[in-house]
């Protein structure tokens, strides 16, 4: 059972920064392909950001977000500068159970958590 747990969300200004964690349960943390989702009300998730050994990071966002993972610890991070109020959304957490990410689509993603809210207003 892959359990992910999403924190570090919250309401912020423009220009502001934020990192969000997720925290993985599963033993092949390492080595498994796992990415950063967003979704606002009556719109597609969202692809921002993946982790498979190499870092990727969706044109949208870019320069902006970063993602990182913490072997030890079992935490993925996305690190969000500059925030702007279309950044705002439910971040999601989610772990594709291969070693590469391959495709960023998140129908190929089997695993996720329940979400951290950001919101950017001022």
């Amino acid at each position: 059972q892959v359990e992910l747990v999403e924190s570090g969300g919250g309401s912020v200004q423009p220009g502001g920064s934020l990192r969000l964690s997720c925290e993985a349960s599963m033993a092949s943390f390492s080595v498994d392909c796992m990415g950063w989702f967003r979704q606002v009300p009556g719109k597609k998730r969202e692809g921002i950001a993946w982790y498979d050994g190499r870092p990727s990071i969706a044109d949208s966002v870019k320069g902006r977000f970063s993602i990182s993972k913490d072997h030890g610890r079992k935490i993925l991070y996305l690190q969000i500068f500059d925030l702007k109020p279309e950044d705002s959304g439910m971040y999601y957490c989610a772990v594709r159970p291969t070693p590469w990410c391959q495709t960023h689509d998140s129908s190929d993603f089997s695993y996720w958590g329940q979400g951290t809210q950001v919101t950017v207003s001022s």
